[in-house]
């Protein structure tokens, strides 16, 4: 059995990457980029301290989180309208993903729902350099974007060699005025890829490595940059730990609780990081018995069990340790998010066909049915 591994051309690791920009749209030969971002990155001044040594760009700072068809197709537009050569991405994973789609549409043409899965798209669109100014979506290093149709409340999931930047910089520095909230959800989200990589029937050797090492940097210092945004050493584990996460599950492909978080995002609007964390502990537990010797292994990789333990005492410590992180990482539950229980219940039966529609739970190690996805849906209820 073979796998094909899949890497961006070229990536800038460390303190100051992102200076590095002008020199490698010289060494892709462009000279024309569009700055795909949000709004909060130009506020802040990332892009004015990013873009500062290039000679010319434009911006399409109309992002937004989660986002979806309508908001990438002004992008779209302005990429056709242009003469661009090059496409930017700053921001956490919603800028990344909606440059992705807006490189695809600009340049072929058509609706996000002709590019979704099961179409593998391998196709280049223009160019893309990707600079993550969080550490957690890993999108930097991957071949998939996530694009809602608000018209049927569904999470496109596209993916495809196409959707793979030509370049990353990844810089931890731009992650340290990072508020707790947004450090903790897209942290778990990194935690989440690496653990979900290293179960999925999908994995191999490279994204196992991938995987055991992003969990050794995740892991110990999750806490550490929630309750400290200025600590250097823990900010660069975990955005080095992010990316290594995101080439794991590109190379592996994510499981179940990825298919249940898409649904949620789509009909409530929580946050992927932050569905991600609520759903974790319960399709952990679930999934246990499918891999219990996987499961094990990422206790040990993330510090919380040794090897003297036994594959049943680590993987009790596995679950202890998900529950305990949420609960100091202050995760909230459904309700406390703001989602209404009779309308989470009404769409209940509707998330779990759209959750096993996308093909993420039969990566999982135990596979459910529409009906077992429909009880963790419940059981999520708290």
């Amino acid at each position: 059995m073979h796998s094909q591994i899949v890497l961006p051309r070229i990536m800038q690791i460390g303190a100051g990457a992102s200076k590095e920009l002008a020199n490698i749209l010289r060494e892709l030969g462009c000279s024309r980029p569009l700055i795909v971002t949000d709004k909060m990155m130009v506020q802040l001044g990332y892009v004015d301290r990013i873009t500062e040594t290039l000679a010319f760009f434009d911006v399409y700072d109309a992002t937004v989180p989660e986002p979806t068809e309508a908001s990438i197709l002004a992008g779209v537009d302005k990429v056709v309208a242009g003469n661009f050569d090059a496409i930017i991405a700053i921001g956490g994973g919603s800028p990344i993903d909606s440059a992705k789609a807006i490189s695809i549409l600009g340049k072929f043409g058509g609706v996000m729902r002709d590019y979704k899965v099961p179409r593998i798209v391998n196709e280049p669109g223009l160019p893309i350099i990707a600079i993550p100014t969080t550490a957690g979506t890993g999108s930097e290093a991957t071949k998939a974007t996530i694009i809602t149709d608000e018209s049927k409340d569904e999470k496109m999931l596209c993916m495809g060699v196409g959707f793979m930047p030509t370049a990353a910089l990844i810089d931890f520095e731009l992650t340290l005025s990072l508020p707790p909230r947004t450090t903790a959800d897209t942290g778990i989200d990194a935690l989440t890829h690496a653990m979900e990589a290293y179960v999925s029937k999908k994995a191999n050797p490279y994204s196992d490595s991938q995987a055991l090492q992003a969990m050794g940097l995740l892991g110990p210092n999750l806490r550490s940059v929630y309750h400290d945004g200025d600590d250097r050493r823990a900010r660069e584990a975990m955005m080095i730990g992010a990316t290594l996460a995101g080439v794991a599950f590109s190379n592996a492909s994510v499981a179940l609780v990825h298919g249940m978080s898409r649904p949620i995002g789509a009909f409530f609007h929580v946050p992927h990081g932050l569905s991600n964390a609520m759903l974790l502990p319960d399709v952990t537990e679930f999934s246990i018995a499918g891999s219990a010797e996987r499961y094990a292994d990422c206790a040990r990789a993330m510090g919380v069990a040794s090897a003297a333990d036994s594959e049943s005492m680590a993987n009790t410590k596995l679950l202890d340790e998900l529950i305990a992180l949420n609960d100091e990482l202050e995760v909230p539950s459904l309700a406390e998010f703001g989602v209404d229980k009779s309308r989470y219940f009404d769409v209940l039966e509707t998330m779990a066909v759209q959750a096993m529609a996308s093909g993420s739970p039969a990566n999982n190690p135990r596979v459910p049915d529409v009906r077992e996805i429909e009880g963790l849906y419940k059981k999520l209820w708290r």
